[in-house]
């Protein structure tokens, strides 16, 4: 009788179809979890984005800084404001809440913001500042729960302002948008591609609703600067 020895067995590698198709498969996911929150933000808020000429009056601006040069606005923060002022001019608007960073001495965005603003023709009794508008989301939910905005016009540029509508409605602002234009030069480019991946953030506070970096006591600002404004 002959005894016939187990012949080893040769491991099994895996198929490259199916290797492949794998690869394929996490890309189209990754890809569907990059693309949902830009998806999400234009659902959001594309039916709210408004010309200065078109966008339905309301009492409140809210004016997201924009970085400073030299202590002044840079140019395409000056662009908000020139939409803010317009706005105010022409009675779209009786209060403007200027939001931006001031964890600084040496850096101010709401009081450059005011000046600016002052200098175009807003009287500063109608002009109210955030100080603590660290980024959007922060902006969007002091506007509602220190200044007591409900609803409010934005002013910010175009790559930008579907964010600030979708951040600012999930923090329980009713908001129209007016998306400020300009020319495709390096910032604009830079703008949309940073837009990109802050989109995911924005989703995530829209999902978790975090309180801001800094939140505080209620301020009476808005209301007095609107109850100024009726006399």
């Amino acid at each position: 009788m002959t005894l016939r020895l187990p012949q080893p067995r040769t491991p099994k590698l895996p198929r490259p179809r199916r290797s492949r198709r794998r690869i394929v498969q996490a890309i189209m996911l990754a890809c569907v979890f990059a693309i949902a929150p830009a998806t999400w933000m234009h659902a959001v808020a594309d039916s709210r984005v408004r010309t200065v000429a078109e966008v339905p009056a309301q009492d409140v601006a809210v004016v997201f800084g924009a970085g400073l040069w030299k202590g002044r606005p840079t140019p395409y923060l000056a662009h908000r404001l020139d939409a803010a002022a317009e706005l105010y001019r022409t009675g779209k608007v009786r209060v403007v809440l200027v939001t931006g960073d001031n964890s600084l001495v040496e850096y101010d965005e709401p009081d450059a913001m005011r000046t600016y603003l002052t200098a175009r023709g807003v009287p500063g009794k109608q002009i109210v500042s955030d100080y603590a508008g660290f980024d959007t989301w922060d902006s969007c939910v002091r506007a509602k729960k220190i200044f007591g905005v409900d609803r409010a016009v934005l002013v910010t540029q175009g790559f930008h302002i579907r964010r600030a509508v979708a951040l600012c409605r999930a923090a329980g602002v009713e908001s129209y948008g007016v998306g400020v234009g300009e020319p495709h030069d390096s910032v604009w480019y830079y703008g949309g591609a940073r837009e990109m991946f802050a989109a995911g953030k924005a989703a995530l506070d829209a999902t978790f609703t975090p309180d801001p970096r800094f939140l505080g006591a209620r301020e009476p600002g808005v209301k007095e600067a609107l109850a100024s404004a009726a006399r």
